[in-house]
């Protein structure tokens, strides 16, 4: 059970994480660094990476468009029909959102309009500009979702004038 958000687990047990998960959640984390200055959104970092361990996409909240989040910018860059998603694990410093105010479709609907079977990130959606649930939404659609709350230090870091 994860303290911070009461009825909310954790996900899968820390063995599933691996020295590669850890290596490109650390990668996002620094992407994120590059995000233009925002006062009413979080800094984020996020790689689609292949099973082979290629960048097939990345991107960065802010990057294109004040409104773009990470995900989004990274799922833009590459056709959903790429046969590399179906085993590919999309990395990104904040749990994919599933409500926005500035777009019609969330990070996870986007996500689920791909074949990528895992998503791994660090740290959970705080409740400061909507209400998320994109770990139990993905997995609720049969992707496996992996938290790695270790690393989630780092990203509250870059993003602690919001909080």
């Amino acid at each position: 059970m994860n303290e911070s958000f009461p009825g909310r687990t954790r996900g899968p047990a820390p063995d599933d994480v691996t020295g590669a998960d850890t290596g490109w959640l650390r990668s996002a984390i620094a992407l994120s660094r590059h995000c233009p200055p925002s006062t009413s959104a979080f800094s984020v970092g996020a790689f689609v990476v292949d099973a082979g361990g290629e960048v097939v996409a990345d991107g960065y909240s802010r990057r294109d468009d004040r409104h773009e989040h990470a995900e989004e910018a990274a799922l833009a860059s590459v056709d959903p029909a790429d046969p590399r998603l179906r085993t590919a694990t999309l990395y990104s410093s904040l749990e994919p959102c599933t409500r926005r105010a500035t777009r019609p479709r969330s990070c996870s609907e986007l996500i689920l309009d791909t074949p990528i079977p895992r998503i791994v990130f660090a740290w959970r959606e705080p409740a400061v500009f909507v209400d998320c649930d994109g770990a139990e939404r993905l997995r609720e659609a049969g992707r496996t979702v992996v938290e790695v709350p270790e690393l989630a230090p780092l990203v509250r870091e870059i993003n602690a004038h919001l909080l």
